[in-house]
């Protein structure tokens, strides 16, 4: 979802960082400010990319490496991880938590609410 100010449409706050992520998830090896920049469509500011990759690293959700005179950035973290956070915090953001589950299985497929009943009964990954 965008907000739109006066100046234009505006990011909500965290989804260039998502952004970013997901780009970085995507390539499956580590990119620069530069590539990471192309990979989400080549509009922003080279300075906006490596903004946003600084904020990461010093998030300790990104490392980064020695790549030429700069550095190249890969994601310290699954993406399924950072999924199960945020759920995590909306959930914990929720005035009737029983409610937020709801519409949250509500949703699910049949597939993903197998695969989800099988977790809850065993507590254990399930075969895909």
């Amino acid at each position: 979802m965008r907000v739109v100010m006066n100046d234009g449409p505006r990011r909500e706050a965290g989804e260039l960082e998502s952004e970013v992520l997901a780009a970085l998830w995507a390539a499956g090896r580590p990119l620069t400010p530069g590539e990471v920049r192309e990979e989400l469509g080549g509009l922003l500011a080279y300075t906006t990319v490596m903004t946003t990759l600084s904020r990461l690293h010093a998030k300790d959700v990104v490392d980064r490496r020695r790549s030429g005179r700069g550095f190249a950035y890969s994601p310290n973290v699954r993406e399924a991880e950072v999924a199960a956070r945020h759920f995590r915090s909306l959930l914990d953001r929720g005035h009737d938590r029983d409610e937020v589950l709801q519409g949250f299985v509500s949703g699910l497929s049949a597939d993903e609410e197998r695969v989800l009943r099988a977790l809850l009964d065993n507590g254990a990954e399930v075969d895909e």
